[in-house]
């Protein structure tokens, strides 16, 4: 059983569903591998193979065809409850039996997974390095000296090393994106909410989510499909699900620091991979936006010089008072700080967090995802082990400020180093994107060509998407219903899906209408007399698209508009009879531009 061997998600369910493989035989495989591979440190308890077998073999009484990840193997971060094994934390003192699995577990289990072990961690979540474990310190599936990256650090290694195709991580500062990348895997950060986190040891309650381990796109997003939904027994969770993947949209806008910003610590290697990096999406069809990154990197110091380390002394305050000596030096560390901290401090860094979070909004009003690079570097567990909280802290350079953001993360293998080293990139974008970063993502990570994890698995082509049913209708905004526009909210509201944006026939003219708030009305005009005008194509479920029509006002109408590319879709027109006193915009291209442009006359 080699490489030869499906080892996605996509082709395990496919060979079991056509019978050429069965689950039995997959999980017999897995508990080979882990045997082979030989590296205790990777799982902190594992299930006894017999009875994992057993389990697979039941899945044969089933529907396989109702069953998204029929009898695929994962291992779950062992500070997520899985019933039939201890919870510890990775702190032996710290352990528990829970009495039933967490909700992502119990749906992934209903989808026709098989947990197979729980995965060694940085004690209680708290570290980007993996290094921070009684249980031992996992091997780097790719190069032995590095660091496996933490806190997920089995998590991640189990993937990479191919013992299974999926595991379950928590990312509250970069847990589920650093580790991917120095294992060369795919690491999912979901909307804060869309994962249940009922069953979650807390790192920092307001900022946890469980996160994705995969090889390709497709599997981490299969998995969060599973796994999104709104949980009555986590009060932080929330209704957002998460929409369809998409063909790679027209006129995307990625935002690149500006020069001189990025922070390498002296890696030339690194500098020089996430340049090609952006080459590579600008050759896919991306346009490169340059953003001020100064007030993403003041968030990031917010997290640990902040009052968020306070979270973090809750969850063990009482260990840190009867057992110190049980937790592990370097976490004690950095959590006992958190007992010093008060109300007066708490709220100060919330109002400067909120203030932050509207310079992020502003920021995204004109681009559509962040591209940086997962981690700045790479380190080696001796240098780690010498000097553990500055180089931790490093590796969080690009992570640490997400979550207080509330954005989404999709953290993509981008290149490996003449080193041996795993480059990756990182895509940012706000709450609720996180099928806009898979379907740009999936493209970005077949285009480079990179093997999967460690094995020289070679990646298959990229399936074709499904059409999408005939229940959605599409609809063409050209104003302020854009993304992280006005009246955006009206369309996301309604769980309207960004589909792509693109442009018009050049038989249109574009006017800014005297509105409060402020929108374009666009007109139809003889052919070759008008512009291409940009706009986005989004999709509604058919009883959203009637809610959405009904509430538009006049003299906005809704008609049909002919794109660049020939299609037709329904979308925003304007009734021509309002248009006397309006100015018309058509030059700029679009609302986007015009808008820039007004702001920038505002602020001089």
């Amino acid at each position: 059983m080699g490489a030869e061997q499906p080892e996605t998600i996509a082709a395990i369910v496919a060979a079991h569903r056509a019978g050429t493989l069965t689950p039995a035989e997959t999980i017999a495989r897995t508990y080979q591998r882990i045997r082979d591979h030989n590296d205790p440190a990777i799982f902190i308890s594992l299930r006894d193979e017999k009875d994992a077998i057993a389990e697979a073999e039941k899945l044969a009484a089933k529907d396989p065809a109702g069953l998204p990840l029929y009898g695929v193997p994962v291992a779950v971060k062992d500070n997520i409850d899985a019933l039939g094994f201890p919870t510890t934390a990775a702190c032996p003192a710290f352990s528990f039996t829970p009495t039933h699995d967490s909700t992502a577990v119990a749906r992934l289990r209903a989808a026709g997974a098989i947990i197979i072990g729980k995965t060694n961690l940085d004690q209680f979540a708290t570290g980007l390095v993996g290094v921070r474990s009684p249980y031992g310190i996992p091997r780097n599936s790719i190069r032995e000296d590095l660091i496996p990256g933490g806190s997920s650090s089995g998590s991640a290694v189990a993937v990479g090393a191919g013992l299974v195709p999926l595991s379950l991580g928590t990312d509250t500062a970069g847990s589920g994106r650093v580790p991917a990348m120095l294992n060369n895997i795919v690491g999912l950060k979901p909307s804060l909410g869309m994962i249940s986190n009922a069953g979650l040891v807390p790192a920092c309650r307001t900022l946890d989510c469980i996160s994705v381990f995969a090889l390709t796109v497709d599997d981490a997003a299969l998995a969060l499909s599973v796994m999104a939904g709104p949980d009555a027994a986590d009060p932080f969770s929330r209704d957002r699900p998460l929409g369809a993947i998409t063909p790679f949209p027209a006129g995307l806008r990625l935002g690149v620091p500006r020069k001189g910003q990025l922070i390498f610590f002296g890696d030339k290697k690194a500098e020089a991979a996430y340049a090609d990096a952006l080459k590579r999406w600008t050759a896919l069809g991306a346009t490169l936006v340059e953003f001020d990154l100064e007030p993403f990197y003041e968030t990031a110091r917010l997290l640990y010089e902040g009052p968020w380390v306070a979270e973090r002394y809750l969850v063990i305050k009482d260990l840190l008072a009867s057992a110190p000596d049980s937790i592990h030096p370097v976490t004690r560390e950095i959590t006992a700080a958190g007992a010093r901290l008060t109300a007066a401090d708490t709220f100060s860094a919330l109002y400067r967090l909120q203030g932050l979070r509207k310079i992020a909004e502003r920021t995204f009003a004109n681009i559509d995802a962040l591209v940086l690079p997962t981690a700045p570097t790479a380190y080696t567990t001796a240098q780690v082990l010498a000097n553990p909280i500055e180089l931790n802290s490093r590796l969080g350079t690009y992570t640490n400020f997400v979550n207080l953001l509330d954005l989404c993360g999709l953290a993509l293998p981008a290149e490996m180093r003449g080193d041996g080293i795993p480059f990756g990139i990182t895509l940012l974008a706000p709450a609720r994107h996180d099928a806009l970063l898979a379907s740009i993502g999936r493209v970005f990570h077949a285009d480079t060509k990179l093997s999967l994890g460690a094995k020289g698995t070679a990646q298959a082509p990229l399936p074709p998407l499904p059409a999408s049913g005939g229940d959605e209708i599409p609809i063409a905004v050209v104003g302020a219903h854009l993304s992280g526009m006005a009246l955006n909210g009206e369309l996301t509201a309604l769980n309207a899906k960004l589909i792509e944006a693109t442009k018009t026939a050049p038989d249109y003219k574009l006017y800014a209408l005297k509105t409060t708030p402020p929108k374009p009305g666009m007109l139809r005009v003889a052919a070759g007399h008008g512009a291409s005008i940009e706009l986005e194509v989004w999709l509604l479920s058919s009883s959203a698209f009637g809610k959405f029509v009904n509430a538009i006002p006049a003299p906005m109408a809704i008609g049909t508009v002919r794109l660049a590319d020939g299609r037709s879709v329904k979308g925003f027109l304007v009734e021509p009879e309002v248009l006397g006193e309006a100015r018309d915009i058509t030059a700029y291209g679009g609302w986007r531009k015009f808008m820039a442009e007004a702001a920038t006359k505002q602020v001089s």
